[in-house]
């Protein structure tokens, strides 16, 4: 059934009422024409409750999302570029970085500039700046249910390097406040490659405001660097925009469910009295390291929720504790990661009450430094 306005209705019953199913909810395909996003392809996708961008032209991630007019996901200084402006170079990535509800990072190398082998390597890899080829959207009837979805490709490919392909499916339900992302990352060459992958989720005002927090299965968590040791006890919580603000990013070990799915949720309880949040559910058996970055500057006022097979300390890094992962020649991984919107008081206490029923509403482990962080979540 879609639930629309507060009213279940069967696929009969919501026909009979419209002209077009695009009247209450679907998918637009469009194109941009100002600036530096000129010509970038996009997707709009109404689902009733929700609306967000995909960007064909960037990787196939998330730009703009709103729930009824409320934003979700941070836009940074420079909105959307097109993908002949990336930079490789060193920092020179965060010159295209617009932030959105999602940026991917990856496929070969993600996280901090760096050597790796004789390869000099940019901040987060290439893949968000990489055009989708295959690119298929529509919506379709599954009994009583509308299913909106937006699908592509995206290769990362080098002669003589490598030949990664990310085929990407994003989907939602009319009448839902959910979104489906559906990946699989498939070496399509005959080298075994490095594979580093990390889904950038950046969320910001007004769900991140003074007073919101973080709700995670968290269980032991460290901080990457001397910045994030200030104010480590109140990782979780977060502040007004403030003047000089470094970031501060921190490592977390999230224990999941019985079923594998582990949750991170970013919640503002005083949002319009009622409350409102973000959250993620994904399998961690999948996804095995959670990335947090706390960034509460002026204009740069963002939380990244960061769910990654890998940290952000830079490939030589991974490859020097033995924890970079890689993948044969055809072999594929699979992802799937669930985000939604908290609305009310009553889910906030839910999907409180869920991740506390996991970790026992323990506070997570402060770890010492990321080395013992790593030797101990192996």
């Amino acid at each position: 059934m879609v639930l629309l306005y507060g009213v279940e209705y069967s696929r009969e019953e919501l026909l009979k009422r419209v002209g077009s199913i695009e009247q209450v909810g679907g998918v637009k395909l469009l194109e941009l024409v100002e600036g530096s996003e000129r010509g970038v392809r996009a997707a709009l996708v109404r689902t009733g409750e929700l609306s967000f961008l995909v960007l064909m032209d960037r990787g196939m991630d998330i730009a703009n999302a709103e729930y009824k007019g409320v934003p979700l996901g941070w836009i940074s200084q420079t909105g959307i570029v097109g993908p002949a402006f990336f930079e490789p170079e060193k920092f020179g990535w965060l010159r295209g970085f617009f932030g959105g509800l999602l940026t991917t990072c990856g496929l070969t190398y993600a996280g901090a500039p760096t050597v790796d082998e004789g390869e000099e390597l940019g901040l987060h890899g290439r893949i968000s700046y990489t055009p989708a080829k295959g690119v298929r959207a529509g919506g379709s009837w599954e009994g009583d249910d509308y299913v909106i979805f937006v699908e592509g490709e995206v290769r990362e490919a080098k002669v003589f390097g490598p030949n990664m392909v990310l085929h990407r499916r994003i989907e939602a339900k009319l009448g839902e406040r959910r979104i489906f992302i559906h990946d699989i990352v498939t070496n399509e060459g005959w080298e075994t490659q490095p594979f580093m992958i990390l889904y950038h989720f950046n969320i910001g005002f007004p769900i991140v405001d003074a007073g919101s927090r973080l709700v995670t299965t968290s269980i032991r968590y460290v901080p990457r660097d001397e910045e994030a040791w200030e104010g480590v006890e109140e990782f979780d919580v977060f502040q007004a925009p403030t003047e000089g603000f470094k970031e501060r990013v921190y490592f977390h070990d999230m224990l999941p469910d019985k079923d594998g799915f582990v949750y991170a949720g970013l919640i503002n309880e005083r949002f319009r009295g009622e409350g409102i949040g973000v959250y993620l559910k994904y399998k961690k058996d999948a996804l095995h390291r959670f990335i947090e970055w706390k960034m509460n500057g002026e204009g740069t006022y963002v939380v990244g929720m960061e769910p990654a097979n890998c940290l952000v300390m830079g490939r030589d890094k991974e490859r020097a504790w033995g924890t970079l992962q890689f993948l044969k020649p055809q072999e594929s991984r699979e992802f799937h990661i669930e985000v939604g919107v908290l609305v009310g008081k009553d889910e906030i206490k839910d999907f409180v009450e869920r991740v506390t029923s996991i970790t026992g509403g323990a506070k997570p482990e402060l770890i010492k430094s990321v080395d013992e962080f790593v030797e101990v979540t192996r």
